[in-house]
């Protein structure tokens, strides 16, 4: 059984995350001690519950210690097959995480999740970031992948549902080509908001936008919700960087849309061919297909997959300091 420090490097939810799919993947039975350690609350919560269930149902893994605030999990896969998952987080856990470690392992064999908590949360990607930037690399490279905001939630209550439908799926080596460059979008969203709340991020994102060299007219999309917990968020893309940020009480929208595009207008500003968080999330897709990429930063979460990956002997080379270079 292999056995995983949870307080190594980043300490967070992301080795639990990974370690989970990667055991699936391999078949490799591990234990995970000190679980989130370096975190001011240690220990599961219920989006890494989630998570855990969701990779578990695709293996009919055995699972010991998966409970609220556990530092120790089991988790012994079985033979990965297809899997209809429902999974409720039962607070605004982050959507995004949960699907994140779901997918690779769905793509063996197909299957659905259906994930119920915080479609845009601090902290996480939104949900519009994963599909727009994630799962469109993805499909660009095999993956036939569909996602559906059933409900937008946002923190603290949730309340948001997305479901993500994958066929059985084989990845070509990941490359970042001119047609995945070409991509320019803004997505404004909300919900219980007024209406104008999502109009005037839009036309704020749209202004600043302008302002990015060589960039072509975006994609408009904008997405207005009854229900859920109310909230805004703004994300955009030009290629394979986006920038987003999350709306609240007493910030105009118009900040919002503008916060959005400084973001993105600091990763593009690099020249590499992926933000550092696309980077981050490619790794382990980069693992098992092969391929090349450049990253506009080597943080320490992409460090922590490096050691995670490795454990479970993937090798993914790196190489570069102000823009960094990942092939496997």
């Amino acid at each position: 059984m292999l056995a995983i420090d949870g307080a190594s490097l980043e300490g967070g939810g992301q080795i639990i995350r990974t370690a989970v799919a990667c055991a699936a993947l391999t078949g490799q039975s591990i234990v995970v001690d000190h679980i989130r350690a370096r975190r001011s609350n240690p220990g599961l919560k219920n989006q890494h519950l989630a998570a855990i269930q969701a990779v578990a149902a695709t293996c009919e893994a055995e699972v010991q210690g998966a409970m609220m605030g556990s530092n120790q999990l089991i988790f012994r896969p079985g033979s990965p097959r297809r899997a209809e998952v429902t999974v409720d987080t039962g607070t605004a856990g982050a959507i995004p995480l949960i699907i994140q470690a779901w997918l690779p392992v769905a793509m063996l064999h197909g299957g659905s999740l259906t994930v119920t908590g915080g479609t845009e949360v601090r902290g996480a990607p939104t949900i519009d970031y994963l599909e727009h930037l994630l799962l469109r690399v993805l499909r660009h490279h095999g993956a036939e992948v569909t996602l559906d905001i059933q409900q937008r939630g946002y923190f603290p209550a949730g309340g948001g549902t997305v479901k993500v439908t994958v066929a059985p799926s084989t990845l070509d080596p990941i490359r970042i080509s001119e047609s995945l460059r070409r991509s320019t979008g803004i997505c404004s969203s909300a919900a219980g908001l007024p209406g104008h709340v999502v109009e005037r991020q839009m036309s704020a994102a749209e202004r600043a936008m302008r302002g990015i060299p060589d960039i072509e007219i975006p994609k408009r999309l904008k997405d207005l919700r009854t229900g859920g917990c109310p909230g805004s968020s703004c994300t955009v893309w030009a290629g394979t960087h986006g920038g987003s940020m999350l709306g609240r009480p007493g910030l105009p929208a118009e900040k919002i849309g503008a916060g959005a595009v400084a973001n993105l207008q600091e990763e593009c500003a690099v020249g590499s061919d992926v933000d550092q968080y696309l980077a981050d999330q490619l790794l382990v897709y980069l693992a098992v297909a092969g391929g090349q990429y450049t990253s506009s930063r080597f943080t320490l979460h992409a460090k922590t997959m490096l050691w995670l990956l490795n454990l479970f002997r993937y090798r993914i080379r790196y190489s570069g300091d102000t823009i960094t270079e990942f092939s496997a």
